[in-house]
């Protein structure tokens, strides 16, 4: 029987590298029956990190999803990485997620992808719980994290909950139990990490003042979104819990404020609560917006008119979340399995049901369902006779269908947009042992580029080298070992290659012709074009046109087409062309002689010594970076970024501890991991992402001259 749409959360859990993600998931499943023991991260027997790689290393690398009961209530749950060279695990998951618990450490408080994260989470505009974990560790300051919410996030924490002491056992007032704020009551947990016991008090005496504060300032803060509420805080009447509990579900459906729960994962405190919160405040998939898309078949009534023009307009379409609507589903992971493909699809529509034929929109292909699964961790666990709107489900059986794709009903067609993800930073050159594995190393990467957006391989036409680009170091590092373990493939790795780019130092005009006879036929045109610096919103090149006349349409549509084709083809080095613009200022036809191979010649011609004449401009990625390292070692670690020319931003302190906020080349920064533990005997930690593209000095520029 399926689970009604009120009864279902979709949510992700996400958060920076180490501030306990998995360790949350664990707890949720043990706390709700799922699992009879908690796995541990330390151990590597989680549920969720079930590949060898993220047991050895002790981190998420997948995203995994797992469902299981609390209450009344079905929980969809899908714990994300938290490195940045597995960003995209997370953009695929917020995509099609109703609702996220982003975890932050005590500690370490807002991290550098705690922010990125949060932008995701902006950006696909999930509502969100906060949950600052960890509180039984050294350093733990829960109002120091609270109030970075604010300014480095700038979000509208409420705090629903405070903790009751911090820090371990051994310290004065160490962690020991939670002030609910809502029902103003003492939570403490006697059984740690082996129970699933709460025990509700009333609040102590000398907890009172503080706990009533608190209180105060969630009440303020909820009155801006009732006036009921405001109302009886006015008259300084009592609040009944349920209003409570209306407002604060409402105000954070609708993304105006992130309830603030608190605990300590590993030892069993403050999970229930948590899931309680999810159950009560993060929303249903009827609580989310209909999902919009484009309908560019043509064949419905809306298209006549355009078909009355010879073309097929796209049209909006919307989808409500409701099984009575015809099917639709994004494909937002794929597991290739050498059996078949496992594709995950979040289902926004409809019905679907095993062994039937669906539409791939997006490629205008028709596709087979042949079982529908429930998934556990990265495996099918169950096989389902049919899934509706609001679910998350496995399917075996599509041959075309990847990451981004929209299935639907075969007779009503709808697009859903895509998801986007970065660019590669890094590329590593890659090479079987023996010549006979050529073949299975080829297919393997096309495997893995099918499960992973953000990992490309390419074979390099003029040395037949095979590359291989990613997120990071530790991203094709992972890739190789995936190789190994998964394929049986010894490969043979060389340096990592820097993703350069090319621009151009100023403005030139140039003038490209084509005069040639091919198999006893003239080629004759001309082209003049100028170039210059122009920095878009994506940094892409960008191709106009100051021509109304002198060309004929036909030639014109070949000229800038060709110019287009050029401008992605990359510069004088080699590398892709980023922040110019190319312009076409003229063009001669000749009487007989003009034919669309001359103009093609010809814009080529132009393009090139227009690039020339500009004069090159080598562009190298930029990483932002967020080193954290005990006081003692701040000047060797700052001596040793100097070095490698990096631009220290900021310092700030965090007790016992300073955080570096730092800008530094990519290509100098190979092997900075291992650079940064020796100097700090293994106590600073570091995390970068891509931040921009800039000028790369001259003696890096003459590497490639």
């Amino acid at each position: 029987m399926s689970t009604p749409l009120s009864k279902i959360r979709n949510i992700g859990i996400i958060a920076h590298i180490d501030a306990g993600k998995t360790t949350v998931t664990e707890r949720m499943l043990y706390v709700s029956g799922a699992k009879h023991r908690a796995g541990e991260v330390d151990r590597g027997t989680t549920t969720t990190d079930d590949d060898a790689e993220e047991a050895e290393r002790g981190i998420t690398i997948y995203s995994a999803c797992v469902v299981f009961p609390w209450n009344d209530v079905q929980i969809n749950l899908i714990d994300t990485p938290g490195h940045v060279d597995f960003t995209a695990e997370v953009e695929r998951s917020l995509r099609v997620l109703d609702g996220a618990v982003i975890v932050f450490s005590a500690r370490e408080g807002v991290e550098a992808q705690s922010e990125t994260v949060w932008r995701q989470a902006d950006k696909y505009k999930v509502a969100r719980l906060a949950f600052i974990n960890k509180l039984d560790r050294e350093g733990a300051d829960f109002d120091h994290v609270f109030q970075e919410l604010s300014t480095r996030l700038h979000a509208r924490p409420v705090a629903i909950q405070i903790p009751v002491g911090q820090g371990p056992a051994h310290v004065t007032n160490p962690f020991r139990g939670i002030i609910d704020l809502v029902g103003m009551k003492l939570l403490t947990f006697p059984e740690g990490k082996e129970g699933r016991k709460i025990i509700t008090a009333e609040i102590p005496e000398d907890l009172i003042d503080l706990a009533s504060m608190w209180r105060e300032s969630l009440v303020g803060e909820l009155a801006h979104f009732s006036d009921e509420l405001m109302e009886l805080a006015l008259a300084e009447q009592p609040i009944p819990v349920a209003l409570i509990h209306k407002v604060l579900r409402e105000a954070t459906v609708h993304q105006q404020i992130q309830p603030v729960l608190c605990g300590s994962a590993l030892h069993g405190v403050g999970v229930q609560p948590l899931l309680d919160a999810v159950a009560a405040y993060l929303p249903n998939p009827m609580e989310v917006p209909s999902v919009e898309g484009l309908d560019t078949s043509g064949k419905g009534e809306h298209h006549r008119k355009s078909h009355a023009q010879h073309e097929v307009q796209a049209v909006k379409v919307i989808r409500k979340p409701d099984p009575a609507e015809p099917f639709c589903g994004l494909v937002f992971k794929v597991l290739p399995f050498k059996t078949g493909d496992l594709a995950w699809v979040r289902i926004y529509s409809g019905v679907l049901k095993g062994n039937t034929r669906v539409l791939n929109a997006t490629r205008d292909k028709k596709e087979n369902v042949a079982q529908l699964w429930r998934i556990h961790a990265s495996k099918k666990e169950e096989q389902l006779e049919s899934a509706q709107a609001g679910d998350i489900v496995g399917i075996i059986g599509l041959r075309d269908s990847i990451t981004g794709d929209t299935l639907c009903d075969t007779r009503e067609p709808i697009v859903l947009e895509s998801i986007e993800f970065p660019e590669t930073v890094i590329s590593m050159a890659i090479e079987p042992e023996s010549t006979a594995d050529k073949k299975k190393l080829s297919d393997a990467l096309a495997m893995l580029r099918k499960q992973d957006p953000t990992f490309a391989a390419s074979e390099n036409e003029e040395t037949g080298q095979t590359l291989i680009s990613g997120m990071g170091e530790l991203h094709l590092e992972v890739i190789q070992h995936r190789l190994e373990r998964d394929f049986n493939l010894n490969v043979k790795v060389h340096n990592p290659r820097v993703s350069y780019r090319e621009t151009i130092a100023g403005a030139a005009e140039a003038t490209g012709e084509c005069n040639r006879i091919i198999n006893g036929v003239q080629h004759l045109a001309k082209v003049r074009l100028k170039v210059e610096p122009f920095d878009s919103a994506l940094g892409t090149p960008v191709i106009s046109n100051k021509l109304d006349h002198g060309l004929p349409s036909e030639m014109l549509t070949v000229v800038l087409e060709e110019l287009e084709n050029a401008a992605q083809g990359g510069g004088q080095l080699g590398y892709p062309l980023m922040r110019i613009k190319a312009t076409l200022l003229g063009g001669e036809v000749h009487e007989t002689g003009s034919t669309e191979i001359a103009f093609r010649t010809a814009t080529n011609h132009a393009f090139d010594a227009a690039l020339r004449a500009a004069g090159i401009v080598l562009l190298e990625p930029i990483m932002c970076l967020e080193v954290s390292t005990p006081d003692d070692h701040v000047g060797d670690l700052i001596g040793d970024l100097q070095q490698r020319r990096a631009i220290i931003h900021d310092q700030e302190a965090r007790t016992g501890r300073t955080v570096i906020h730092a800008e530094a080349p990519l290509g100098e920064l190979f092997g900075y991991s291992s650079a940064m533990r020796s100097l700090s005997q293994g106590r600073a930690s570091c995390s970068m992402q891509p931040s921009t593209y800039s000028a790369a000095p001259d003696e890096v520029l003459k590497r490639f001259l």
